[in-house]
């Protein structure tokens, strides 16, 4: 996947929320673009949302690695 691929999905309007599936069959949803950090070679990805919507720890997910991005349900749980 290329940084360009994640610009457009993390600035979307309306955001549409997304999970990746990395190499390994790993996934990460992510929910919300502030839960998301682009860099030119990673994807970080906040994980384990707390009540107040700030994300316990993150994931760097190499974009070299991510497989598939699927759409995700806004009521599909995590």
């Amino acid at each position: 996947m290329t940084v360009q691929t994640f610009k457009d999905l993390l600035s979307q309007r309306p955001f549409r929320p997304f999970r990746l599936v990395m190499s390994s069959g790993q996934t990460y949803d992510v929910r919300h673009p502030e839960m998301a950090l682009l860099t030119r070679s990673d994807l970080l990805v906040g994980t384990g949302d707390a009540d107040d919507g700030v994300p316990a720890e993150f994931k760097i997910c190499s974009l070299l690695h991510v497989a598939t991005i699927e759409p995700l349900n806004p009521t599909t749980p995590a």
